[in-house]
């Protein structure tokens, strides 16, 4: 018989319409599970108090035929650097290590008023800017495929809670890529919604100008959908939820496919294993198309790293302690980000606004995009980022090369898991759509998860 924590979001709740088995018994399962495998992981770092009042609370509702919504019941971890009420939200720094909200944030809420069991924070690297997940908290987390190996990061503790069945869903976030490297190095769908699609309020302050987004991790697209149908929504709060797209797509018929950008090396396996993945869109019916990005990334690979550092620096004007304490790597940026002209500033805004342009532009012409969600396998669990790839030397991003524009441009993407490589490590694709596109990217992700049943080469994690 399978055991709960290995159902997906979708089977659990049919089992609690059912009366087959309670959110209260799907919450012990997961619970017993955390505590078999996550003293190797490292991938949840607190639990909540109240999820098992909060279990029995939706055992209840379903009792009596009135679940709150269709994630009603469902375990789901939070990643520490949002806020869930009662539980610590350090955001991996030494300063907040002791720092309990008497608040969730925004899409937290959302997540509690639809009556998921909010039961676990996941462990994020300091300042979530890293691909990675290391802080001097909680310490490292490793890959559940192999836990000497890193989940990538941010969102890394959240992908290895999801892929080693601590959980069927987690709510992540996303500034640069680490939703959707993170489900990559897993085995998971990652979810990047749109710049607005889902509010963010009463949060950590944003460091990241607007480019980063909370969204959903799962093991499968079904599940990630009903996350994003919770989360998604206009609010007050956010007057950037309130953005809409008078010509939102409904249909796609031609997919672009790069599967390399000018000078950043992929590891082989990648590349081969996404391009093969991309033929599974023609068996659609859609037009696939390879050929290189008709876009122009140089001036943000330029301030890229600006970014962070200006972010930083008003961090530390705002909440001095917290830099104080932070590591010397964040108090080296923050100084960094100090020492910049404010008219730096105003040349990344105007870096965004011209690539933003152009992306709108490129999505004229074609309807989705596809390509790697990340450039390398994953690396020592400890170190920031691989050396080298494919032999040549990169930098700290020379993993991550396919996935900050998107948060730049701010459209939605998807990962997806392709064929493993020939170690057993997860690769993924990540399908990127046209401004609020989330919902033609979750349709054309569960046509091709019905085509290539990914799920099957990956269950034997899920059934260890």
């Amino acid at each position: 018989m399978t055991a709960l924590w290995q159902c997906t979001a979708t089977e659990l709740v049919a089992g609690f319409r059912a009366k087959q088995w309670s959110p209260k018994e799907a919450l012990d399962s997961v619970l017993e599970r955390l505590e078999a495998v996550n003293p190797g992981l490292n991938a949840v770092i607190a639990l909540a108090d109240d999820a098992q009042e909060a279990a029995e609370r939706s055992s209840l509702r379903y009792i009596e035929g009135r679940p709150l919504s269709p994630l009603d019941g469902v375990p789901i971890s939070i990643k520490d650097n949002l806020l869930l009420a009662g539980v610590p939200a350090t955001w991996g720094t030494t300063a907040l290590r002791h720092w309990i909200p008497d608040h969730d944030e925004l899409p937290v809420a959302r997540l509690r008023q639809a009556g998921a069991v909010l039961f676990a924070k996941t462990n994020a690297p300091e300042f979530t800017l890293e691909g990675y997940t290391d802080n001097p908290v909680y310490g490292v987390t490793g890959s559940p495929w192999a836990p000497a190996l890193t989940p990538g990061g941010s969102s890394g503790g959240a992908a290895a809670a999801v892929a080693a069945g601590i959980g069927p869903l987690a709510l992540g976030t996303d500034g640069g890529g680490s939703i959707r490297r993170p489900a990559a190095h897993c085995g998971l769908v990652g979810l990047k919604p749109s710049i607005g699609t889902v509010p963010r309020a009463d949060g950590f302050p944003q460091i990241l100008l607007d480019f980063e987004v909370a969204g959903p991790l799962a093991r499968c697209v079904e599940d990630a959908a009903l996350m994003l149908n919770v989360l998604e929504g206009a609010c007050l709060e956010d007057r950037q939820s309130w953005m809409e797209h008078s010509g939102r797509r409904t249909t796609a018929s031609r997919v672009l496919c790069v599967s390399s950008l000018p000078g950043c090396p992929v590891d082989p396996q990648i590349r081969r294993h996404v391009e093969k993945a991309a033929t599974t869109f023609s068996r659609m019916g859609l037009e696939v198309v390879f050929d290189t990005l008709p876009l122009e990334l140089a001036a943000l690979n330029e301030i890229w790293s600006e970014v962070g550092q200006i972010g930083l620096a008003h961090l530390a004007e705002t909440h001095p302690t917290w830099l104080e304490h932070a590591s010397p790597k964040y108090q080296d940026m923050a100084n960094a980000g100090a020492r910049l002209p404010a008219s730096r500033l105003w040349h990344t805004l105007d870096v965004v606004s011209c690539l933003r342009r152009q992306v709108d532009t490129l999505f004229t012409s074609t309807d989705m995009l596809l390509m790697p969600s990340i450039a390398a396998l994953s690396w020592p669990a400890s170190q920031a980022y691989p050396p080298t790839i494919d032999g040549q030397p990169v930098g700290p991003r020379g993993h991550a090369v396919f996935t900050g524009w998107v948060n730049a441009a701010g459209n939605p993407a998807i990962n997806l898991p392709v064929e493993p490589s020939h170690e057993g490590l997860p690769i993924g694709l990540q399908l990127i759509g046209p401004w609020q596109s989330e919902h033609l990217l979750l349709d054309l992700a569960q046509r091709y998860q019905r085509l290539a049943p990914w799920k099957a080469r990956y269950a034997d994690l899920w059934e260890r």
